[in-house]
């Protein structure tokens, strides 16, 4: 039986363990500058902790494929190879913790332009003007410009070589960010796709945007290296709620996964929501798992489960039932970095610690404790 600390392996990425770090968003990049976009010591403390805590991968966090791609002036970028080379050194230390290292990559659409959430303020002022598939705002966002074709091949291109770029500084894993409402699922969904051309309306022509990313960017992702894609597995909209707003629906997600799968995706991070404020989610413990199983059940493509996992029997049992194939933890590693350290005692799992800590890790104390400086 397969548990939460067994090994995966994806094309030629073996991740030591399946508890994994989701990307979440710090906003603690450059805002303008030489700098704009790139990694700082911020992102390095955060990701460091996580991997000497004992996650088995770490997915940097959302990052825009171009400057009006970002979500906030704060956001990480990787548009230009300085932002890239920022990453070596976060990498590397990951690497020397047996932790493997992803990348998200997003454009956030008509969620583009907002501040830092934290500042209630400014969250919904706008620093540009932001596009979409239609000119249908988010909320109490501004409205964004529909994209024309040529904005969207340009986009297109612009997820490709982002890939390229972490290629090229040593990502393991790459994924795309098709969730929470970003541009990607803004194409997918029919409540934020009004389209009337090859981009809109029927279910192919909706995915039509997210096949055309996945092919650029597997053509330049080495074939070695696992690609995932975070979809969310529905709007809770029309087809999975009561509510008769259109929406995505999980079987939407399922004839997505079968077209992706054979388009170079190993796997599935499944979400849900983000396309509307309003929706109406039953949040609870692990409240998204079911989705992540029925992608898995129906269509064999591998999945990772996220959302409210925060206990170690809970994020084993998962993976046991077979339910996923490995889980992202978020807010959890927020309150914890050393989650799965935690894990591996409470499952009694012999888990890598760093030398420098061994001491705090011994069956036995000794009688005269070595000194702690």
């Amino acid at each position: 039986m397969t548990g939460l600390f067994d090994s995966i392996t994806l094309r030629d990425s073996t991740m030591q363990n399946r508890i994994w770090m989701s990307p979440m968003m710090q906003f603690a990049a450059d805002p303008e500058g030489e700098s704009t976009g790139a990694a700082t010591d911020w992102h390095f403390q955060h990701f460091a902790a996580r991997a000497v805590g004992g996650v088995g991968l770490a997915m940097i966090e959302a990052t825009a494929v171009t400057p009006d791609g970002r979500s906030s002036e704060f956001d990480l970028g990787l548009w230009n190879d300085a932002q890239a080379h920022s990453h070596r050194r976060i990498i590397e230390f990951l690497h020397s913790q047996g932790t493997a290292v992803g990348i998200q990559l997003v454009h956030a659409g008509r969620k583009a332009s907002t501040g830092r959430p934290w500042n209630t303020g400014d969250f919904v002022e706008s620093k540009w003007q932001t596009v979409a598939p239609s000119p249908e705002a988010f909320g109490d966002l501004p409205e964004p410009v529909a994209l024309t074709r040529r904005q969207i091949g340009d986009i297109v291109e612009s997820f490709a070589t982002s890939a390229s770029r972490a290629a090229a500084v040593g990502f393991d894993v790459l994924e795309l960010h098709g969730a929470h409402g970003y541009l990607i699922h803004q194409f997918l969904s029919p409540s934020s796709n009004r389209r009337t051309d090859e981009y809109g309306g029927s279910l192919t022509n909706r995915m039509r945007f997210a096949v055309e990313v996945v092919d650029a960017v597997r053509r330049v992702w080495p074939g070695n290296r696992p690609l995932f894609f975070r979809v969310s597995a529905t709007d809770w909209l029309a087809g999975d709620t009561d509510d008769a707003r259109p929406g995505w629906t999980v079987e939407d997600t399922v004839a997505l996964a079968d077209v992706l799968s054979s388009h170079g995706v190993d796997l599935f991070d499944v979400s849900t929501g983000g396309i509307v404020p309003d929706a109406r989610i039953p949040v609870g413990p692990g409240y998204q798992v079911r989705f992540a199983a029925e992608v898995r059940s129906r269509t064999g493509m591998p999945t990772a489960a996220v959302g409210l996992i925060t206990d170690p029997a809970q994020a084993n049992s998962i993976v046991e039932s077979g339910q996923a194939d490995a889980v992202f933890l978020a807010r959890e590693l927020l309150r914890d970095p050393y989650w799965g350290q935690r894990a591996a005692r409470e499952l009694a799992v012999p888990l890598r610690h760093p030398p420098n800590y061994a001491r705090a890790f011994r069956d036995r104390v000794p009688r005269q404790p070595a000194p702690v400086h």
